[in-house]
């Protein structure tokens, strides 16, 4: 499950945040949705769809990775976000709650790294233990791990997660999908009435697109 959210541009704090939530699994493409708050309402809604698409399964594990996000917000991300996915779980009427392991992407950080004969970027997949030096990787924060990956598991399901973006041949952030969603959504919508009494909704889509990827 990838998390991102879009947020209005500077100077421009009457404009709600865009919330997108890409849900995968190995039956089915990516499922998504889009909110301008956080709820368990569209949870709701794609894990009915995971079901629908996936031969009638209810995923018993869940792994979540989320953008954006600071260190100050950890909390949040695991007393917020994980207790409404769960809601929205409960809410299909099971009772067994699936095991999560929780991550968070950090690509604005100060960590670099570069390579001990030159000065080229290091190659993508590098997992770095010790000295540290130039080339910007991304970040990764395991807030929880109730499913139980080695550190060696957990790596390589990142690196092969890395490749699986339709329009590159490289590694991209694996969160992409989910930073394409809220930004297009954002666009979709025309901000200028939102008032505290009066939030817009995002418009739905048509049926014959609905279940496309057409954000990529």
């Amino acid at each position: 499950m990838g998390m991102d959210v879009s947020h209005g541009s500077p100077g421009r704090a009457d404009v709600p945040s865009v919330a997108a939530v890409l849900l995968y699994s190995y039956f089915a493409c990516p499922l998504f949705s889009v909110c301008l708050l956080f709820m368990s309402q569209p949870m709701l809604e794609l894990f009915v769809e995971f079901f629908k698409t996936s031969n009638a399964r209810k995923p018993k594990q869940i792994i979540i990775f989320r953008d954006g996000v600071s260190e100050s917000q950890f909390n949040q991300v695991l007393n917020i976000v994980v207790d409404q996915i769960i809601k929205a779980y409960q809410r299909l009427g099971e009772t067994d709650v699936p095991k999560f392991t929780v991550i968070v992407a950090q690509k604005r950080h100060h960590t670099k790294l570069f390579q001990a004969k030159g000065h080229e970027n290091v190659p993508a997949g590098t997992v770095v233990d010790t000295k540290i030096g130039t080339s910007r990787p991304a970040h990764y924060h395991v807030l929880l791990d109730e499913i139980g990956f080695s550190p060696d598991e957990l790596q390589n399901l990142i690196h092969s997660l890395s490749y699986v973006n339709q329009r590159s041949t490289t590694a991209t952030s694996i969160v992409r999908y989910a930073h394409l969603a809220a930004a297009q959504f954002a666009q979709f919508t025309k901000f200028e009435d939102v008032s505290e009494e009066k939030v817009p909704e995002l418009p739905r889509l048509q049926e014959r697109v609905e279940s496309n990827m057409f954000f990529c």
